[in-house]
């Protein structure tokens, strides 16, 4: 399967070597241009290309793991999802440093602003709540196995993105619909930073 990947970020190019590993082809876009993924694509070898945003946007399956301030540009304009599962990994940062700094979202969660910029998609919140270090460090850890949570409405699309991550080694926590479960995954959330373990 292919699956497209909004961003070329640490979180997109980590998620794309295991969707690699898994058999699929991986399709990789930012706003750059393909200059600055070309060390990526010798690494992730020829499974992976490099296409325009909506030639990513239009795969089967789509991560989107852009930066917060940028969504509402790389979402606008792109085909029409048709019920094509959009995987959210983003997280409401107006800054990340020196400090944290949240975009106030009112009574919405993350999700479903994104959700509202991409109607028509089957939106999926994961990869959220753990700190890519973690992430990259594999999914056993102290004789217990990382958890990763999943929220979203579309029983179908919250299983292919479950059997995904459990595949890649982690633990999944189903936490019910894309309101609620996608707050308290997101980033303030009161799940979001923690490495939780549950037994292998």
């Amino acid at each position: 399967m292919k699956i497209g990947m909004l961003g070329s970020g640490t979180v997109a190019l980590s998620i794309a070597k295991h969707a690699i590993d898994q058999g699929h082809e991986v399709l990789l876009s930012n706003r750059s241009g393909a200059t600055k993924l070309a060390d990526a694509l010798s690494q992730l070898g020829p499974k992976a290309s490099v296409v325009t945003l909506a030639e990513a946007a239009a795969a089967p399956v789509v991560l989107l793991a852009t930066p917060w301030t940028t969504i509402e540009t790389v979402l606008s304009g792109l085909p029409a999802w048709n019920n094509r599962i959009l995987i959210d990994a983003t997280n409401p940062f107006l800054e990340t440093t020196p400090k944290w700094v949240f975009d106030d979202l009112g009574e919405r969660g993350a999700s479903e602003i994104v959700a509202e910029l991409a109607p028509g998609a089957r939106v999926v919140k994961a990869f959220n709540n753990l700190e890519m270090a973690n992430f990259n460090a594999g999914p056993v850890h102290n004789q217990g196995r990382r958890v990763l949570f999943v929220s979203g409405d579309d029983s179908e699309a919250k299983a292919f993105v479950t059997e995904f991550i459990q595949r890649i080694g982690f633990r999944t926590v189903d936490l019910g619909g894309l309101k609620e479960g996608g707050r308290m995954q997101q980033a303030g959330g009161p799940l979001a930073g923690h490495d939780f373990l549950l037994p292998q």
